[in-house]
């Protein structure tokens, strides 16, 4: 699973997020709206991933992961 919570309550986004974890991460939310999220080990999210973090606007502890992300996908969030 790429899409977890750590025991502080922080969501942990690793590696490749694929559209099988989004409804993981929706649930991650719904628990808990104000959870932040580690994105710092992610190279790839699937765009119902993205339309989740941009949707709740969680903080982000990061850079990401990948150039990609942070050139093009941490600046929408």
């Amino acid at each position: 699973m790429t899409v977890r919570v750590s025991t502080d309550g922080t969501i942990e986004l690793e590696g490749i997020c694929p559209i099988e974890d989004a409804e993981k991460l929706q649930q991650f939310f719904i628990g808990n709206v104000e959870a932040a999220v580690d994105w710092r080990s992610c190279t790839e999210i699937h765009a119902a991933i993205l339309q989740i973090l941009l949707a709740v606007k969680p903080v982000l502890h990061g850079p990401p992961g990948s150039e990609f992300l942070r050139t093009h996908i941490e600046p929408l969030l």
